[in-house]
């Protein structure tokens, strides 16, 4: 794509970019080499603000390593090893890597970022697609992912996180603010937020499940030891915990809000060692019930939710309960 001072001008750009394009390249030139100029000027974000006005190419650069003070392509970019740079890594379409990637600023790309070790920004982390590293993923600011992010290790994030897919962390998933899930969370370890948690499907823990807000779960909420939260504990379906479920001061614990009466007692279940004091909605589960109230669940890595609950989702479906092809 060939830019030139008309086409660059209907954009509207700052003075200061327009003067260097006019100056240095006399008002036209190449796409990719002007944001390659820009950023060897140390206009980074002015090559950010092109990319943003212009959009991605079908262009792959295909690298060993990169080492710099900052890349913006504005098409894929696939690097064999790693990535280290001082201030942005910038796609227009994905980012793809066999080693780590790891930048002082910004790590953006349209579409998807794909590591073979550590992803770690030192501020916001951002996708058009799917976010997924062989070791952890760590944003110091935002994590934006329209996507679904993946980590065989920790998924951390000093703001919010937000992810339109599934959200799926071997270890932990930490956040200093809140965490918005269009699917389900995770996590071989703790779900952590200081602020609220909301995932429109279920969020499964290995350990526990703790916000400093309000915690909504459109299904269920299972955990392998305690569910608590500073605000109200809603979910759609069940709440089970291994140890304790609590809810902030002067809040309830809401189950089965999405669940039929005729299935109240299979989806709408509430397992804990003790019975929650705020629980309002829900079919508790005693120690004297089939399922000792110790063992709600069969393990992070069994990846079926409970018999009881598949059985009850079928037969509200009007289908046979059992296995399907």
């Amino acid at each position: 794509m060939q830019l030139t001072k008309k086409f660059v001008k209907a954009k509207n750009p700052c003075a200061g970019g327009y003067k260097w394009f006019i100056r240095d390249h006399n008002g036209q030139g190449d796409y990719q080499a002007v944001l390659d100029a820009l950023v060897a000027d140390g206009r980074v974000s002015d090559a950010c603000w092109l990319l943003d006005q212009f959009g991605p190419t079908d262009a792959v650069l295909k690298l060993d390593a990169v080492d710099a003070t900052a890349i913006v392509f504005a098409g894929t970019l696939e690097v064999r090893m790693g990535i280290n740079v001082d201030s942005v890594v910038r796609a227009g379409r994905s980012i793809v890597t066999g080693g780590g990637i790891r930048a002082g600023e910004t790590i953006m790309a349209g579409e998807n970022i794909s590591a073979g070790a550590n992803i770690a920004s030192g501020g916001d982390l951002r996708a058009g697609g799917d976010v997924s590293a062989e070791w952890g993923i760590e944003a110091a600011t935002r994590l934006d992912c329209v996507g679904n992010v993946r980590a065989k290790w920790d998924i951390c994030a000093g703001q919010d996180l937000a992810v339109t897919g599934h959200l799926h962390a071997g270890q932990d998933v930490q956040t200093q603010g809140a965490i918005k899930c269009g699917q389900g969370i995770k996590a071989g370890g703790d779900v952590r937020a200081e602020k609220e948690i909301d995932a429109a499907c279920g969020i499964q823990a290995g350990g526990s499940i703790v916000c400093g807000d309000h915690l909504a779960s459109g299904w269920g909420l299972i955990a392998g030891e305690d569910i608590r939260a500073e605000g109200a504990i809603r979910a759609g379906e069940g709440v089970q915990a291994a140890g304790l479920i609590e809810a902030g001061a002067g809040h309830g614990i809401y189950a089965g809000l999405s669940v039929r009466l005729d299935a109240w007692s299979a989806c709408a279940r509430v397992v804990a060692q003790t019975r929650p004091e705020q629980l309002v909605s829900g079919y508790w589960t005693g120690q004297d019930d089939s399922e000792p109230a110790g063992q709600p669940w069969n393990g992070w890595h069994g990846e079926a939710a409970p018999t009881g609950l598949l059985a009850a989702r079928e037969a509200a479906a009007g289908q046979k309960p059992g296995p399907h092809n």
